[in-house]
């Protein structure tokens, strides 16, 4: 069992929600509901993580909190002398892939923080802001020292253990994050022609329902709440028996829904109001909304306060997805934890590398035509994560007993036991199918 425990269902659930929303809630979900339709593929994404990423979410937390170790000690546990442990093992080596270019991206996060700071984000056009945007991920020293940068605050955190570093840390940021969200929405409904960018955003435009929309959707709400990479089993690892399993995956999944809801209301509104276009892709964050703040009143401050609010984000997921390769390194051994946490972060910060300087030096170097960076994201979230999901479904409604499952669901005050044949049902069925779905779309099958 592990020794290391959330001293509060409060402090577990922070957590949990701040590795959920991250980069998948504030940079990727606004472009990605920019570029298809707005209000579609936000009701489609809502839609999908109550009837799918949510159901597999909680399955996560029975495994882990079943297990009550690292990912692969808990399969081990579960189904001794079987395959299965190679969920554990397939979710250390994506969260090492994941974090390797995730903190490429905090490391571009803590650029253009410092140049917020020196005032080297005021007053340029917005192709100087592109064109800024590739100088710095282009130069070598810059990423490489930003990234060095990143890892070392994730590293110091996470070596604190759970108590004394993720949750309390996680205690902080996930209100300052949310009190953050609701002053900046507040600031960007404001402005003059403020109103076509929520009519963007909640006005359904249903020449977006394709099942194309409604797959990228789907694959949203899986990279949104972290699941198939064994996050979660992780975290659930260090829960007591009193928690309620059900409550926290509603209110993990409710926070990460309100989150990507907040971060296209700063976003769509000033976006339509100054005339940009909501579907700039991936450059949404560090082309456009630099351009944006630019000519708002006290735009310079707005800014800072939005970076360090991503950063925020940013680092609450890193601090997960280190948090299970340290679990899988160390085994329960709490005193060696420091170590592993050191080499750990030593080892991610070393495969990431290449991604950092797939944008400059290594920029001729593609794997099956992708950019190592890009490779390394599409590999994770188009193979890593739905396969990682899918095995943990068919754990949870195939090797474990149903009668094991529901007993775990009805420990402290438990789930009512109206619901659990229909999550059970999601989760052995209609998710399966739904991420062999992605999978068919991913290799241009359907």
């Amino acid at each position: 069992m592990n020794n290391q425990q959330w001293s509060s269902k409060l402090g577990f659930v922070l957590a949990a929600a701040g590795s959920a929303i991250g980069l998948g809630a504030i940079w990727k979900f606004p472009y990605m509901a920019g570029s298809n339709g707005g209000s579609i593929f936000l009701l489609f994404f809502i839609i999908f993580t109550v009837l799918i990423a949510g159901p597999i979410l909680l399955a996560e937390f029975v495994v882990g909190r079943r297990g009550k170790k690292d990912a692969i000690s808990t399969f081990q546990k579960l189904a001794p002398s079987t395959a299965w442990p190679f969920i554990g093992i397939l979710g250390t080596f994506i969260a090492i892939i994941i974090l390797s270019f995730y903190s490429v991206v905090g490391g571009w996060i803590l650029s253009y923080l410092a140049r917020s700071i020196s005032g080297g984000l005021s007053g340029l056009t917005q192709a100087e802001y592109g064109a800024l945007f590739e100088t710095i991920i282009s130069n070598p020293v810059e990423v490489l020292l930003a990234q060095f940068i990143f890892m070392i605050m994730t590293i110091i955190v996470v070596s604190g253990g759970i108590q004394n570093g993720i949750e309390k840390a996680s205690t902080f940021m996930m209100p300052a994050l949310l009190v953050i969200f609701v002053i900046l929405a507040i600031r960007s409904l404001t402005l003059d022609g403020a109103a076509e960018g929520v009519a963007y955003l909640f006005v359904p435009d249903w020449s977006y329902f394709t099942p194309e929309t409604m797959l990228l959707a789907l694959g949203q709400s899986f990279f949104a709440l972290s699941v198939g990479v064994s996050v979660m089993i992780t975290y659930a690892s260090y829960l007591n028996d009193q928690d309620n399993l059900g409550r926290s995956t509603l209110s993990v999944a409710s926070l990460n829904i309100v989150i990507s809801i907040l971060a296209s209301l700063v976003i769509f509104p000033a976006v339509f109001a100054l005339g940009f276009e909501p579907g700039e892709g991936p450059g949404l964050v560090f082309v456009v909304l630099p351009a944006v703040f630019n000519e708002l009143a006290f735009g310079g401050v707005f800014m800072f306060v939005f970076l360090i609010l991503l950063l925020f984000a940013t680092l609450t997921s890193a601090f997960s997805i280190l948090e299970i390769v340290v679990a899988s390194f160390s085994r329960g051994k709490d005193q060696k934890r420091t170590k592993y946490t050191w080499i750990a972060g030593a080892l991610i910060f070393a495969v990431g590398i290449p991604s950092a300087l797939s944008f400059g030096v290594l920029t001729d170097v593609t794997i099956m035509g992708y950019l190592i960076f890009d490779f390394a994201d599409y590999f994770t979230a188009s193979f890593g994560l739905p396969l990682g999901a899918l095995l943990i479904c068919l754990f949870i409604g195939f090797q474990l007993s149903k009668a094991d499952v529901y007993e775990e669901l009805e420990k402290g005050v438990g789930m009512r036991a109206k619901w659990m044949p229909v999550w059970y049902f999601a989760v052995k069925y209609l998710a399966p199918l739904a991420i062999l779905f992605i999978f068919l779309q991913s290799f241009d099958i359907v």
